[in-house]
């Protein structure tokens, strides 16, 4: 998926910084310590098209279009720097030293003059482009309203739908091309449904308790499956990497078309 516009001259990566920190509040959102939400790497200055990934895994870096080539290293000019955009930064793992696969990915995005932006949770609970507002947009929820506390803070989206869960589970699986595992503990109609991406299992109380007879998410604990069955509660597992795709997809197109900048997104999927 990409989106057509041309990059010129390219926009200066603060001028990018600052808007993504302002339209994403990235210094208001609580989120875990190691997410690093923001600018994680710098480059020379100048963006000229933005690749959208989930993960900044090795695989994803070194398959980014850098300024020397068709993906990074390879010879050949693609027209200038880009900027990766991705949801799960570099430093899920901690504070390590710059060695092994940590100093790999860091010396490949330097070397090719890639500047990497990550945003978790701030992506997650955006109203516009996050991952639990697109999915409930393109699952057609009606008179939503936000649903499921992370850390003080809403981050999910509870809504209206007229749907059986047999026939919403396959609607997910061809939306994000994934696998959902349906634990039908609820009403075989869906009326009420909640989202919260990613890996949200443990928070089939809080459905329960909002009054949702269905509840997306990514993945869970193995103890989910009987609160579900237990509580009453249709669960859909529809992948931790496929339901957090969406938040950067849209954040890159909103980017391309404010700034006119290219954009395009690095499909590598988990299968979790």
């Amino acid at each position: 998926m990409s989106g057509s516009a041309t990059s010129g001259d390219g926009v200066a990566l603060d001028e990018l910084v600052a808007y993504l920190d302002d339209y994403l509040r990235v210094r208001e959102v609580p989120d875990e310590a190691n997410a690093v939400n923001g600018l994680q790497v710098e480059n020379a200055g100048r963006v000229h098209r933005i690749v959208a990934a989930v993960d900044a895994s090795l695989d994803t870096i070194e398959h980014v279009p850098g300024r020397h080539g068709g993906v990074a290293g390879d010879e050949g000019d693609l027209g200038g720097s880009p900027l990766l955009l991705v949801h799960h930064g570099l430093f899920w793992d901690g504070n390590v030293p710059l060695t092994g696969r940590r100093m790999r990915r860091v010396r490949t995005l330097i070397e090719n003059d890639i500047a990497l932006y990550s945003a978790h949770i701030p992506l997650d609970l955006h109203p516009e482009v996050g991952n639990n507002a697109v999915l409930a947009r393109r699952l057609g929820l009606r008179e939503t309203q936000p649903f499921g506390r992370y850390r003080g803070t809403t981050i999910g989206v509870a809504g209206e739908l007229d749907v059986s869960r047999d026939a919403l589970s396959q609607r997910l699986d061809s939306l994000l091309d994934t696998h959902c595992k349906l634990i039908p503990g609820g009403p075989e109609r869906c009326a009420r449904v909640g989202i919260v991406t990613g890996a949200a299992g443990s928070q089939i109380a809080e459905a329960r308790e909002a009054g949702l007879d269905t509840f997306i998410t990514g993945e869970g604990p193995h103890h989910s499956y009987f609160d579900a069955m237990e509580w009453g509660v249709n669960l859909i597992y529809a992948g931790h990497y496929a339901t957090e795709q969406v938040g950067v997809q849209a954040l890159a197109e909103h980017l391309g078309l404010r700034f006119e900048l290219a954009w395009e997104f690095h499909w590598h999927p988990t299968g979790m």
